[in-house]
């Protein structure tokens, strides 16, 4: 399982011309993707970094300042690009297995007190946010 997150001001995500997700004050976008061999592990792996790292303002973290966090699915995070012009997929898990991992991210931040808002799974979204640093860190679990 991949993360980027991201210290933003605000952050939404629309669908079709309706936002489906938003956090209009400062906390973190979490961009998710996941791979074939994700299970229980690297959801808590993941939720307990994007919930206790100290990246917000004066090393504070999503907890420490009740802030909120946009997780947004983003199989591209498994793209590879080594070879050629066509990225490939392939170590991307499909809807099916990474819908479900994506959604116990979101429990798993829920069942800590965090308030969470999303995107939609599978949908063609657009996601805008002021990134406030800009602080950007890539996790991997």
């Amino acid at each position: 399982m991949r993360a980027v997150l991201q210290r933003v001001s605000r952050a939404s995500v629309t669908v079709d011309g309706e936002v489906v997700g938003a956090i209009d004050r400062p906390g973190v976008l979490a961009l998710v993707g996941v791979t074939h061999d994700d299970g229980p592990e690297e959801v808590a792996t993941i939720a307990r970094k994007i919930a206790e790292l100290r990246i917000l303002r004066d090393e504070r973290s999503v907890l420490d300042e009740g802030a909120p966090v946009l997780v947004v699915s983003q199989f591209t995070l498994y793209g590879e690009a080594r070879k050629g012009r066509r990225p490939t997929w392939s170590a991307a898990a499909a809807g099916p297995v990474a819908e479900p991992l994506v959604e116990d991210v979101v429990t798993a931040l829920r069942e800590r007190g965090i308030e969470v808002a999303t995107g939609r799974f599978g949908a063609d979204m657009a996601v805008e946010l002021v990134n406030d640093g800009p602080i950007t860190l890539l996790l991997e679990a």
